[in-house]
């Protein structure tokens, strides 16, 4: 029912895209619903990113109206939420009164969402609607057969105004979500704590013989007593030959003496998210070529950090990453010096290596609103991930921080965590 954030960042944030409307605008949000599990079970509620990140909301069957140029400035912004229902209340604890939610989100004019379609047809067929923006999630590498609520919103409305224009506020959105608030960077600080206190756990009582999900279950111990929501995204705990698969979460394979143990971890606070990726031996203890791979990463990972500055871009920062590791991977005999300059071109060989991009946004989705020829600017918060995977060797290493862009240098959000490999062994050697 609570939110830790004054009700300030979403008054700014809908005032922000109320400015970006053309005239003779309204733009619609639902919020999300219940996603079935099995039998009669459902999933955790999680709140669509947009709808949150303009009412502060955390509620189902809710609405949101934004309407800058009706005449009736009550009517410019209306929050519709689920009328009071006593069984509902009985079985499934508080609901969110018109008070609570006015309170939350700073809306002033707070309806039941029973009485939405009515005040979107006044709205809409007022002469001051032309155009009508609806919202989606837009995000380019995404595909999902899942019929979402957002995607049968835009046909309902679409069937009920089909004379009408209509635009989409996910470019507007992903554009305002890039550049965070105090409150924003306050929280996604707060969030990058939790999760360097699981990791510092795990340095702890990571060793052979235990299992990847008992060392998620000591991370997920942290993110709860530290009142985390849970995780961001799907923990990778990946050791030894698993580490190789990028996306690798079944987390259920034995660990073994003389491998590496890969996290790509983050806990979700308060719906914002962290993103954390550190690689430390099994053992305690990098061997020699181990040393070497980590050590690699590492030295492109320092200089790749000192390119978070306003202006760059997540392009160049892909293009400095691929000039850095290839002479790394040459050392390590990956691949002869002859053999690169020979190389194709369309099929790059360190490409074999590391295979994904070095950087993305994160906020109240761990990719957040992306954008990578987007120049940094204050108040943005991406990630740095540099990586190299040799499965013939069983040896898979990343290594990430969230960085906050300054007027100058980054301010790492990790700041303090064993990263160096003398770090790592002495917090295991405890």
């Amino acid at each position: 029912m609570t939110t830790p954030f004054h009700n300030r960042l979403f008054i700014r944030n809908r005032a922000n895209l109320a400015t970006q409307l053309p005239p003779k605008s309204v733009a619609v949000f639902t919020a999300n619903e219940p996603m079935p599990r099995n039998g009669d079970e459902f999933f955790p509620f999680r709140q669509q990113s947009d709808f949150f990140y303009l009412t502060g909301i955390n509620e189902e069957n809710a609405y949101l109206l934004i309407a800058p140029d009706y005449p009736i400035e009550a009517l410019r912004e209306i929050l519709f939420i689920e009328p009071y229902d006593e069984v509902k209340a009985t079985w499934q604890g508080e609901m969110l009164d018109n008070a609570q939610a006015a309170e939350l989100s700073g809306v002033k004019t707070v309806k039941g969402s029973d009485a939405f379609w009515s005040f979107l047809n006044d709205i809409a067929l007022s002469g001051y609607a032309d155009t009508i923006f609806l919202n989606t999630y837009e995000y380019p590498k995404y595909e999902c057969a899942i019929e979402t609520i957002q995607q049968r919103f835009v046909k309902q409305v679409k069937e009920r105004y089909p004379m009408h224009n209509y635009g989409r506020t996910a470019p507007i959105l992903n554009a305002l979500r890039m550049v965070k608030s105090e409150d924003e960077i306050e929280v996604t600080r707060q969030a990058c704590d939790i999760t360097a206190k699981a990791f510092r756990r795990c340095l702890q009582t990571v060793r052979p013989g235990m299992y990847e999900y008992e060392v998620q279950a000591e991370i997920e111990y942290v993110f709860k007593k530290n009142n985390a929501t849970g995780h961001a995204y799907a923990p990778i705990i990946a050791g030894g030959k698993n580490a190789c698969c990028l996306h690798y979460s079944k987390n259920q394979s034995l660990l073994r003496d003389g491998d590496l143990l890969l996290f790509d971890i983050g806990c979700e606070l308060n719906n914002y998210s962290s993103d954390l990726s550190r690689t430390i031996p099994i053992n305690g203890k990098f061997t020699e070529r181990q040393r070497d791979c980590y050590n690699a990463v590492l030295r492109v990972m320092k200089e790749i950090t000192k390119l978070y500055r306003p202006g760059c871009t997540i392009n160049e920062i892909n293009e400095a990453t691929r000039r850095l590791m290839e002479p790394e991977m040459v050392r390590l005999g990956l691949f002869t010096a002859e053999q690169l300059r020979n190389q194709d071109p369309d099929k790059p060989l360190y490409k074999k290596y590391l295979m994904h991009g070095m950087s993305h946004h994160i906020g109240l989705d761990v990719h957040d609103s992306i954008d990578k020829f987007e120049p940094f600017a204050p108040g943005m918060i991406l990630t740095c991930e540099p990586g190299i995977y040799i499965r013939e060797e069983g040896i898979g290493i990343r290594i990430e921080n969230d960085l906050l862009i300054t007027e100058s240098e980054p301010i790492n959000l990790f700041e303090g965590l064993p990263t160096e490999i003398d770090e790592i062994e002495a917090a295991m050697k405890k």
